[in-house]
């Protein structure tokens, strides 16, 4: 049965006005695209600061969801957004047989810390799995050490990443392919201040550059 922490949703048909953008599925399987411009209407309306900065990103300041989370990571160690203060952490949903938005987010990751420089030590990835059911400890760990060691992944029951997702407001649904299966799933990438609150919300089609300009904004001003 598909699981979704939001009503059923035909991955190829358009989203109703009004509803979040991060609700919106990320195509990681068909590779569609990721209804940025409803991103920018309905985000755009967190962050009483907003105009004050130019972020490239979506200011969501303030905003009353992706305030925490409480998810055991690859080690079996529980997380949550306390245990990285000091960090600006970029956050985002994903899964490891994720055939293009994963590896491209992921990869984007490693290149933004690069720009940074010396900064970019400032800057924790993390990644929280939305198929626990194929993603096991071990997968986990091999998948996100191939692009960063200190990259880590979250990893929680189907109840907790149901829960996790709901307060992200983040979409994530199984699409059947064959004998298996894909997941459609949301592809903003959250960012956190390094007293652990929300910050901003990144678009999937925005290039590490842009993340880097923003991140570097972000620690010039909090």
């Amino acid at each position: 049965a598909a699981m979704s922490v939001i009503s059923p949703v035909r991955p190829r048909r358009t989203r109703p006005f009004g509803r979040t953008a991060s609700e919106a599925p990320a195509p990681c399987a068909s590779r569609r695209a990721l209804g940025v411009a409803l991103a920018a209407l309905v985000f755009g309306t967190g962050g009483c600061d907003k105009f004050k900065r130019r972020f490239q990103g979506i200011d969501i300041t303030g905003a009353d969801y992706a305030r925490d989370f409480l998810l055991p990571d690859a080690n079996g160690v529980e997380r949550s957004l306390a245990d990285f203060r000091g960090k600006y952490v970029l956050l985002f949903f994903g899964y490891a047989q994720c055939p293009d938005v994963c590896p491209t987010a992921l990869s984007r990751a490693v290149e933004v810390r690069r720009l940074l420089g010396t900064d970019g030590a400032k800057v924790q990835v993390v990644f929280i799995t939305v198929d626990p059911e194929r993603d096991t400890p071990g997968v986990l760990r091999e998948y996100l050490a191939a692009f960063d060691p200190s990259f880590i992944a979250l990893r929680g029951t189907l109840e907790q990443t149901e829960k996790t997702a709901r307060e992200f407001k983040a979409f994530y649904q199984k699409v059947p392919t064959g004998s298996s299966y894909a997941m459609d799933h949301s592809a903003l990438t959250y960012v956190f201040d390094t007293t652990g609150k929300v910050r901003l919300a990144l678009r999937h089609a925005d290039t590490a550059q842009q993340y880097a300009d923003d991140l570097r904004q972000l620690m010039g001003t909090s």
